[in-house]
């Protein structure tokens, strides 16, 4: 039988950008769970590693941008011993047809990590 108090398995996908980073928190079936916005600043980093961790056993990260503007922390996310994940941006025709989407690009982020 399940306990009541087992630690759900999450996904997290980051849509990152210069002032701030979208983190947006599936669990393994595709469920979206939570998304918030985070300062892209080391306090910032600190509070997205604290958010994540606090809604489960995080089974993988995806960040857009890892060698640019999720490289910091792509870093911190790493040192902490989790799991990140390279995604690419949306597709831009799509996002034109639906408007651009903070939320929505992150938790395609965490899709495309599941999807793996």
């Amino acid at each position: 039988f399940i306990m009541a108090t087992e630690i759900p398995n999450v996904i997290v996908g980051v849509d990152t950008h210069s002032d701030t980073h979208y983190v947006a928190m599936i669990d393994e079936h595709g469920k979206h769970l939570a998304a918030e916005e985070f300062l892209a600043v080391g306090s910032g980093y600190r509070k997205i590693l604290s958010f994540i961790t606090n809604f489960g056993l995080v089974i993988g990260v995806g960040v857009e941008g890892t060698g640019s503007y999720g490289a910091e922390l792509s870093r911190v996310l790493r040192t902490a011993g989790l799991p990140v994940h390279e995604v690419n941006r949306p597709n831009r025709q799509a996002r034109r047809l639906r408007g651009k989407s903070d939320p929505l690009d992150a938790y395609q982020a965490a899709e495309s990590v599941l999807a793996e």
